[in-house]
């Protein structure tokens, strides 16, 4: 596997399409899979509302880089206490659009919340540049609550997520590993089960969840990646995968652009061949289409995937296997493998 760099900064507020063919003539060079670059865009007009405006700092120049994958580690995290600075909302269908805010250490403000230790609880993490107020948040807290009684905690963690794209990524570990930790002293002063507990995470907020995962032992119930951020996280041992829960699945819908590329869960699914998705004409569409396909399933479940022999064959949207649905809003989902399908082009897709 190839390793993604970048480095710092080239600007693109409106304008993703210099950005992604600069992104993928680089990764023609760093990215192990000659074959797949070869596939085309689809440039088709953009349909639904995307999660998008923000502004891109990554540069492609590739006589003056820096390995995220080297630079991210122990050795290297050193984030001063004030810029990790998480906040912990709470939705329940008592209050499904106002959050209540959960102080980490002050035992009153859970218990005297509206958290229901019986239900099931779901995390959420926004992406980059993003905070609690994020429309991957929204979608997805919104979907559970109107189909389900859980409980919802939407982490904000906008300071740590703000600024350069390489200095916010030095920050997630960290970030996740606060998330964990709040999360322990929650189910202990609270009450709850880590069977009954998923982590879900959009691009950046995906690799979170794997340090909040792994600091629970790897014993959260389900863990969802949404098209997990890609330059600098391949082969990175900070990255989301298996060590996060006990059942860990990624959607993968802006592969070798903005979102990693090989598979990284215990089920990976690659719709509509993981790169460029219908209704969308730029990459930020594309990863963002990640959460608004999970919150459509998590509505009426209807992603129909099938099994595929390998990472190839999923791009190529060609596998015949067995059938297992992609996302939804069952606890305790389990299963194995790489699987492609072909989803509409606006919602619910």
């Amino acid at each position: 596997m190839g390793t993604y760099y970048v480095k710092s900064h080239l600007s693109l507020t409106g304008t993703t399409k210099a950005y992604d063919n600069k992104m993928k003539f680089i990764l023609l060079f760093l990215i192990a899979y000659p074959a797949i670059l070869y596939s085309s865009v689809i440039a088709t007009p953009l349909k639904y509302s995307t999660d998008n405006n923000y502004s891109l700092q990554v540069s492609q120049d590739m006589f003056n880089t820096t390995n995220l994958e080297d630079r991210i580690n122990e050795d290297n995290i050193v984030v001063s206490n004030d810029m990790i600075v998480n906040e912990y909302w709470l939705f329940t269908r008592k209050n499904p659009t106002l959050p209540q805010v959960i102080v980490d250490g002050d035992v009153n403000s859970i218990l005297n919340s509206n958290y229901d230790a019986k239900k099931p609880l779901k995390v959420v993490a926004h992406g980059w540049n993003k905070n609690g107020h994020a429309l991957s948040n929204r979608m997805i807290t919104s979907a559970y609550l109107e189909t389900s009684d859980v409980n919802v905690i939407v982490i904000d963690w906008r300071v740590a997520a703000s600024g350069d794209y390489v200095e916010a990524a030095l920050r997630i570990p960290a970030t996740g590993r606060a998330l964990g930790n709040f999360l322990k002293w929650m189910l202990r002063n609270a009450g709850g089960n880590l069977n009954a507990l998923h982590l879900i995470g959009y691009s950046f907020g995906a690799h979170i969840m794997s340090s909040a995962g792994r600091v629970l032992g790897g014993r959260p119930i389900r863990v969802t990646g949404l098209d997990p951020a890609g330059p600098g996280w391949s082969g990175n041992s900070y990255a989301l995968n298996t060590a996060a829960g006990q059942y860990v699945e990624v959607i993968h819908t802006n592969i070798m652009i903005r979102g990693i590329t090989e598979p990284i869960g215990h089920t990976d699914f690659y719709p509509n061949g993981g790169q460029s998705q219908p209704g969308c004409d730029d990459s930020a569409c594309s990863h963002a289409r990640s959460f608004h396909f999970f919150a459509s399933s998590v509505r009426t479940d209807h992603f129909i995937a099938r099994r595929c022999t390998g990472l190839l064959q999923a791009i190529q949207n060609n596998c015949i296997g067995g059938e297992f649905n992609m996302g939804n809003g069952i606890l305790d989902k389990n299963g194995r493998g790489i699987y492609a399908l072909t989803t509409g082009s606006s919602w619910p897709f």
